[in-house]
Formats: C-alpha cells, structure tokens, sequence
C-alpha cells in the first residue's frame, strides 16, 4: 500500500487505533502507542509507529499474547 504524503499522518492514526482495539480486546493496553514524531519529517513513505514504554504486567500479557497465537 503507498501512501501519499499528506495522508500519512492520517493513516498511521487509524492503524494506532485499529492496533489499540485489537490489543484491548485481548487484554493488552501499550499507553505509549504513538506515531514517531520524528520519522513523520523524513522523506519515507510510512512514519514509525512507536509502540512506547510499558509496565512489566503489560509486557507479559503481549508475551502470552503472542505466544497462544504461534500455537
């Protein structure tokens, strides 16, 4: 998919919210998920989504997460 450049904040916006709902339904919440304000400058086609900082408890649920769907 290209994004043209004056939509890109637009839709690594919605790719933030559609990645927070389906993390949320499975039990995950990232409170620093966010668009890489410096990457939105640069001349790449798609600025970085920064999955941010979280807490030990938040880390182990996207562990098991993402274990249970390797299985």
């Amino acid at each position: 998919m290209v994004v043209r450049s004056a939509d890109r904040l637009r839709v690594a916006e919605e790719v933030i919210e559609q990645l927070r709902d389906e993390l949320g339904q499975l039990g995950v919440r990232l409170p620093s998920l966010r668009v890489d304000p410096i990457s939105l400058a640069s001349d790449d086609p798609y600025p970085l989504i920064d999955l941010g900082r979280c807490n030990l408890d938040t880390a182990m649920r996207l562990a098991a997460v993402l274990h249970g769907v390797r299985e």
